[in-house]
């Protein structure tokens, strides 16, 4: 069985780590390059950077960050943003980025994960989808623009295609759940899970340790990514593994 992986999320806007909830209401929480060296020795298991105001300045500025934490911390990371072609890619992975995340780009453009994916291997490319339950029924909106414009595209559809694309990874958002910490979307990972056959990344929702152990359990994810709740130090990541040994998960 293979190890399920704790990934700390830094959300970054002019430089600086934020957080919000469900999109909105961001406040600065620190300084990436730190906070990432600490969860680096705290034992996270891997990193994502979301560059959440990707513009063409901001694109330069996020490059230098990314050779800063490249230089800095020895787990792989992966970040996102704005990238909409293949030399932005290009220029985060030559930082020393370990995978990319692409989301509204790849929704307005399906074949550039195509692209990703025969230019630089799908072990690089993690499909970011950011989604909303419809108030009928089991589907999910998928949304673009941090969550800002809805869009034709339907969660667990546009989570295959992705897939038969050459995505690596699904990194899954519930909009519903982020930043409320009442737990991750167990049903509609379980069913993304039994969809697919790349693994899942569970966001939205981190509340306490169970929450954790039911996205694993429950939602059947390979990894679960989380904020606020370490951003805060509300979870640390060393008593996280403890308790989740202790539940019978397997962790690194």
């Amino acid at each position: 069985m293979l190890a399920k992986r704790i990934i700390p999320c830094l959300d970054i806007k002019d430089g600086m780590t934020v957080k919000g909830v469900k999109f909105v209401e961001l406040k600065t929480v620190g300084d990436p390059v730190e906070l990432a060296a600490a969860y680096a020795d705290q034992g996270a298991d891997e990193l994502v950077f979301l560059d959440i105001t990707a513009s063409h300045e901001g694109r330069k500025t996020f490059v230098d960050l990314v050779h800063r934490i490249a230089r800095h911390i020895n787990i792989p990371f992966t970040v996102g943003g704005g990238i909409s072609e293949l030399s932005d890619a290009e220029a985060l992975l030559n930082a020393g980025a370990d995978k990319i995340s692409i989301n509204s780009s790849a929704v307005r453009n399906p074949q550039l994960i195509d692209d990703m994916a025969k230019n630089f291997g799908s072990q690089f490319v993690v499909v970011a989808i950011d989604a909303k339950k419809e108030e009928t029924g089991n589907e999910w909106a998928v949304t673009v623009n941090g969550g800002r414009i809805f869009t034709e595209k339907r969660l667990f559809s546009w989570a295959r295609e992705a897939e038969q694309r050459g995505a690596g990874e699904i990194l899954f958002t519930s909009m519903d759940h982020d930043g409320v910490k009442q737990g991750f979307a167990n049903e509609a990972l379980a069913q993304l899970s039994d969809d697919l056959s790349i693994p899942i990344i569970a966001s939205g929702g981190a509340g306490n340790m169970q929450h954790f152990k039911d996205a694993f359990e429950i939602g059947k994810a390979d990894a679960a990514l989380a904020a606020s709740v370490f951003h805060y130090n509300e979870i640390s990541v060393p008593d996280l593994k403890t308790y989740l040994r202790s539940e019978g998960i397997v962790v690194r």
